[in-house]
């Protein structure tokens, strides 16, 4: 008899290329998309390119130009002329600047239900609002995947999570992820998929799901998944794309390792409060502060459908005097209905600001606040410095809270406004593919140059790891850092992604920015790190740039997943203390030895820690994989991959 199985099992073992989920700890799986974005995809097409692969080999990769769009030198322009380049030669289709953000356009034209997709971006589990199986990955595991290779996870505890009941009058989807980041904070959900099921489901749009399953993100879980129903046939119809619908639910008796139950009647509007997703109250808890500032978009509410609600509720009204309002639709798409139907204008006449169809604020890439202040976003992190300002108070609230407050002038319950506008979905959205440029013909293709530019650098490769590593503790760091804090975004930043060197002078600024220097004059060293360590974005920078500085190892209570393996594909060693209290006891500028390591990681002994400075001994964790290690000896992935041909 076949065993029942749960959406998540059923993808994975229709995937499955190495290992069995029964048994093994590390799980290799067939990937059917990509996508990049332009933040970290200069990187990724480097390193694609250094393998000398011609063409992709997954059904479909697209890149897409989000994140990098201020203009202000050439640098930006050059990543996006060379991005370009990469893909129309070697078979990747191309979002040009203005078409939209990664996830929203992915999600309207590309994502089909059972597949899997991998982004070099956190926040790809978007997919998993039609029930896509998205993964974010640091850029060198994308790029493996374009040339055809495997990707590899840790296998996952899958926890289900049952909805009941349905949202209440202004209660939005975005209350329902805060309230899960609330039970199980941002640690909880390491080495763990969400897979979120029950009768609430039912009432859920996809662009509701998809809400969801991009917060997912902030759990630090490896991906969160819908399943694929008529809901879900029904906006693909819309999207004039039936054809890729795929009915995909739980069998009626499958297992999960977890269960949480939330009611969804019984949720109130929350906000994440300063400086941590996982920091809910309701809104009516925390009260009415004074505003300075409200940013409505990204990747988490910049649908059609969090638009229209928007703007009905600006309809007829004007932004409080001490508010600055600014609104991003997500994509062409919706950009084009909103003016189509009239809703652009009530926004606009409301005294919103419109920005284009991209990152922007969420990245830090303008829009910073005023000092000290108060700013209201519907976006998915609240870390600190990450808005631009490093004083201000950034809460993550619905789009309904964002727009009720931008008039009020302060923090405002929306269930206090009476009734909710009645918002009708279209049946068949605008479809306009036109900022999308289709690869060469293989033929053409060859005659295709690759555009380079001069702040695009090579990308530093690891050496093979030493038998034993002497050096100084460089820095010790606290628990949940995240990789904002290792390698900040922002305005200022982001334009030298393809610029290692340049960016090092940048690495933990946000924690000690005598770092970069300290670093070089050592020689490089290790970092002491808490619980958590590199939570957040996928950005392998935040691995590559400490490479580059000489860190040869992090020590650390635990890890984030992308970063653990971005860590190992620089080969950077990620050891975990055995006793975490040990933790405590190690100090920044202590001189430590760890003794044998290299015996410890091809054998799975304990590492030991000698700090010289105290005299103290401690053991580490080495819990890796065998293609893990064979990375980590090879000083890396680019080193392994060139010696694996």
């Amino acid at each position: 008899m076949k065993k029942a199985q749960n959406v998540v099992e059923k993808i994975l073992s229709a995937h499955l290329v190495e290992g069995d989920p029964a048994k093994d700890a590390e799980l290799g799986i067939r990937i059917d998309q990509t996508l990049t974005q332009d933040a970290t995809g200069t990187m990724a097409y480097l390193q694609f390119e250094a393998m000398g692969i011609d063409r992709v080999k997954t059904e479909l990769s697209v890149a897409y130009i989000d994140h990098n769009t201020l203009q202000n030198g050439f640098e930006n322009a050059d990543d996006h002329r060379f991005i370009q380049s990469v893909a129309l030669k070697r078979g990747i289709r191309f979002s040009r600047p203005g078409n939209g953000i990664c996830h929203q356009v992915h999600l309207e034209r590309f994502g089909v239900p059972g597949k899997t997709l991998l982004g070099s971006d956190s926040h790809t589990p978007t997919g998993g609002g039609i029930g896509m199986f998205a993964m974010g990955a640091g850029g060198l595991d994308v790029a493996v995947a374009m040339g055809g290779g495997t990707y590899y996870i840790p296998m996952p505890t899958i926890v289900k999570v049952n909805l009941t009941g349905k949202l209440s009058t202004w209660v939005a989807a975005k209350d329902i992820i805060l309230e899960v980041l609330r039970i199980m904070t941002v640690k909880g959900g390491v080495g763990k998929v969400i897979e979120y099921t029950g009768e609430g489901v039912k009432t859920l749009s996809v662009p509701e799901r998809a809400t969801i399953t991009n917060m997912g993100a902030e759990l630090g879980a490896t991906t969160s998944i819908f399943p694929s129903d008529e809901i879900t046939r029904a906006f693909l119809k819309a999207q004039g794309r039936e054809e890729a619908y795929v009915e995909l639910s739980a069998d009626d008796d499958a297992v999960y390792d977890e269960e949480i139950d939330i009611d969804l009647s019984a949720l109130k509007p929350n906000a994440a409060m300063p400086h941590m997703p996982d920091k809910v109250k309701t809104v009516e808890e925390i009260g009415p502060i004074r505003i300075d500032q409200v940013c409505i978009g990204s990747c988490t509410n910049s649908s059609l459908y969090d638009m229209l609600k928007v703007a009905a509720i600006l309809k007829g009204k004007t932004v409080a005097p001490n508010v600055s309002l600014s609104i991003a639709p997500g994509s062409k798409q919706v950009l084009n209905m909103l003016a189509e139907n009239g809703a652009l204008a009530d926004m606009i006449a409301a005294g919103a600001r419109i920005l284009e169809s991209a990152c922007g604020p969420c990245i830090g890439m303008g829009q910073s606040p005023n000092s000290a202040g108060i700013s209201l976003r519907t976006f998915n992190r609240n870390f600190e410095g990450r808005s631009g300002t490093a004083d201000a108070g950034i809460y993550l609230v619905s789009p309904e809270t964002a727009a009720a407050s931008a008039i009020a002038g302060v923090l405002t319950d929306p269930t206090t406004l009476g009734e909710t506008p009645e918002i009708t979905m279209p049946e068949a959205f605008t479809i306009n593919d036109n900022m999308v440029l289709l690869p060469d013909p293989p033929e053409e293709a060859k005659n295709r140059a690759v555009l380079y530019g001069p702040n695009i650098k090579a990308v530093p490769t690891g050496k093979p790891l030493e038998e034993t590593i002497r050096s100084e503790v460089l820095l010790k760091v606290g628990d949940n850092i995240t990789t904002d804090h290792i390698m900040p975004a922002g305005a200022k930043i982001l334009p030298y992604r393809s610029n290692v060197p340049y960016l090092s002078q940048f690495c933990f600024g946000v924690c000690d920015k005598t770092f970069p220097e300290r670093a070089k004059k050592a020689g490089g060293g290790v970092i002491v790190a808490g619980a958590n360590y590199g939570q957040g974005s996928s950005r392998e920078h935040a691995a590559l740039v400490p490479l580059y500085l000489g860190v040869r190892a992090v020590a650390a209570k635990s890890f984030a997943r992308m970063h653990k393996a971005n860590l190992i594909n620089s080969g950077i060693l990620p050891l975990t203390f055995a006793d975490p209290a040990d933790y405590d006891e190690i100090a920044q500028g202590d001189e430590i030895e760890l003794k044998d390591v290299k015996k410890s990681v091809i054998t799975g002994e304990k590492a030991k820690l000698i700090d010289k400075t105290t005299g103290k001994e401690y053991l580490l964790t080495t819990d890796f994989s065998e293609r893990e290690i064979a990375i980590l000896l090879a000083g890396g992935k680019l080193n392994y991959t060139a010696q694996s041909k």
